[in-house]
């Protein structure tokens, strides 16, 4: 219906990921200690950056002595691929209280991920963010979800395995439906509860339940949020959101009833909105979603169509 007019934030990593050598123990080893090897260090879910406070943040990998430095600090790493020929892995320093004598310089910071991905080269965005979302997993899953026992990390450090009854457990990555429901020069937006801003009002969203398909869920969000029915729904694009660990799926789908009636547990208002208005929001008193949001991306491309 309204095609995707450009990639979505924290796509188009440049990396390979290279799945042949996480088993491959020697490989690893070599990549671990070689002086070309990158390293992207992980705070409590903040990421190294320099440039932040001027307003042109940039990723921070580091090499040689300065990565070496970290790894000894590091409770935890994992190898996320090749960047050219350089192996890359994420290290996670959430065990240090201050990470503050761990910084190469004082130019360097460990900054939240969403509050300057919209200023990030894309690359960049989508490195950071795998390496959040990867180490999240693995300090959400040290122990076995089948008996109970510790897990230690295989595959370099990828897969997670139980030391009592062997089960593997896998990066988990949550789908969610995000929709932008459309009727005529109308679209219909809402402001949850949940939302940071008091303000912002964004397309609906939900995860998929078991059994469903992406297009069911959407019918099914659409409905229990807002009382409105749509009918096709297309495909539009996907975004990764490791805030924690979700995989955004996104859409556009066209109403076949206006009527609003709101899930109060979900959403405090719902509102259909003109091509016109959504232009113009100040003029109305509202927020779009953040620039690096696929919401915005839906929102955006309606308008263009």
């Amino acid at each position: 219906m309204f095609p995707a007019s450009r990639p979505n934030a924290y796509t188009g990593s440049p990396l390979d990921r290279a799945g042949h050598l996480r088993d491959d123990e020697g490989a690893i080893g070599v990549a671990l200690a070689s002086e070309a090897a990158l390293f992207v260090p992980v705070w409590r879910a903040k990421s190294l950056m320099q440039g932040v406070e001027a307003g042109c943040p940039r990723a921070v990998l580091l090499q040689g002595g300065l990565a070496r430095a970290l790894r000894e600090a590091a409770g935890e790493w994992a190898f996320l691929g090749l960047f050219g020929e350089a192996p890359v892995f994420a290290l996670d320093l959430s065990a240090a209280e201050d990470v503050t004598p761990l910084l190469p310089t004082p130019a360097h910071s460990f900054t939240d991920l969403r509050s300057v991905a919209g200023l990030l080269p894309a690359g960049e965005a989508a490195i950071l963010a795998h390496a959040r979302g990867l180490m999240h997993w693995r300090t959400r899953h040290r122990f076995c979800g089948v008996c109970g026992a510790a897990c230690a990390a295989k595959s370099a450090g990828t897969v997670m395995v139980c030391t009592r009854c062997e089960a593997q457990h896998f990066p988990r990555t949550d789908p969610a439906v995000i929709m932008l429901v459309w009727k005529g020069d109308r679209a219909l937006l809402g402001h949850n509860h949940r939302f940071p801003l008091v303000k912002m009002y964004s397309t609906l969203a939900g995860f998929v339940e078991p059994g469903e398909s992406f297009e069911e869920a959407v019918a099914r969000e659409v409905f229990e949020e807002s009382g409105v029915r749509v009918g096709q729904v297309a495909y539009h694009s996907s975004q990764p959101w490791p805030f924690p660990s979700s995989i955004m799926i996104g859409f556009h789908a066209e109403a076949l009833t206006e009527a609003i009636t709101v899930d109060e547990s979900e959403l405090k208002d719902a509102r259909w909105f003109s091509r016109a208005e959504l232009r113009d929001p100040a003029s109305l008193g509202i927020q779009l979603p953040r620039l690096d949001s696929i919401a915005r991306r839906l929102i955006e491309d309606y308008l263009a169509g």
